[in-house]
């Protein structure tokens, strides 16, 4: 049996360059059922974060921690439990534009080792109520807006019964309401289901309404992790900088 280690994510001084350093010494970890945000201008290694998460990459040098097991040296087939039990919410939403909304959702269904045919209606539609969609489910992801498009991928990584769902961006690209909404949503989400969740962001507004602590990159080092109420009050240049950027 693994080694059982006590934070549910965590990295250990992670390095990982492409054509240049991405992540430099990365160091911060994620507790079961708390929300962290990753914060930071584009290209400084919050989505690469993410990927090494999900385990599609694999870091230069360092440990990386999921699912409080030790995944750095993981085999894809010992990947494929670990995304059982951790999802990822993609930008774009990565839907089936050939499937409608509810067969969408259908289709994580079907991963789930409890997977009844006779309930299936029901929790297609009790997920899409959770999501405030429920009036979607025969459309196609074309006939949807970003955001909406965002809300039915929570819903369909929702049906998998994860334990941990790692965002990326669900607010970038859609309108001040539907970025509420969509903040709700995950808001809510966290209340209720207590789920473990990473949120790479640029939108300062749903970090302080959904994150618990909050990892600041800068030319790929942690230059700030720690509570959101402390960020504002540190004395790092880039960071204030960066608020003051968001400010305005």
């Amino acid at each position: 049996m693994a080694e059982l280690f006590p934070h549910y994510i965590e990295f250990r001084h992670v390095h990982k360059t492409f054509d240049r350093p991405v992540l430099v010494d990365t160091n911060f970890e994620v507790n079961a059922g708390e929300t962290v945000a990753i914060i930071g201008r584009s290209g400084v290694g919050k989505s690469v974060s993410l990927g090494h998460i999900m385990g599609f990459l694999k870091p230069d040098t360092g440990r990386v921690i999921v699912s409080h097991r030790d995944i750095t040296d993981f085999t894809d087939k010992e990947m494929r439990q670990i995304r059982r039990k951790v999802t990822m919410v993609f930008q774009n939403g990565a839907l089936f534009d050939s499937l409608t909304v509810g067969d969408n959702i259908l289709s994580s269904l079907e991963l789930r080792d409890d997977y009844d045919m006779s309930n299936k209606e029901d929790v297609v539609n009790g997920l899409l109520e959770m999501v405030d969609l429920l009036d979607t489910r025969d459309l196609y992801p074309t006939d949807l807006a970003v955001g909406h498009k965002r809300a039915i991928a929570i819903a369909r990584a929702l049906a998998a019964q994860p334990e941990c769902v790692l965002y990326d961006e669900p607010t970038t690209m859609v309108d001040p309401i539907m970025s509420d909404h969509l903040g709700d949503l995950l808001l809510r989400l966290k209340t209720h289901l207590q789920l473990t969740s990473v949120v790479v962001t640029h939108d300062l507004e749903l970090m302080r309404k959904v994150a618990d602590r909050v990892v600041f990159f800068h030319e790929g080092r942690v230059a700030y992790f720690g509570p959101v109420s402390e960020l504002e009050q540190t004395d790092n240049p880039n960071i204030q900088e960066f608020l003051a950027m968001d400010r305005v």
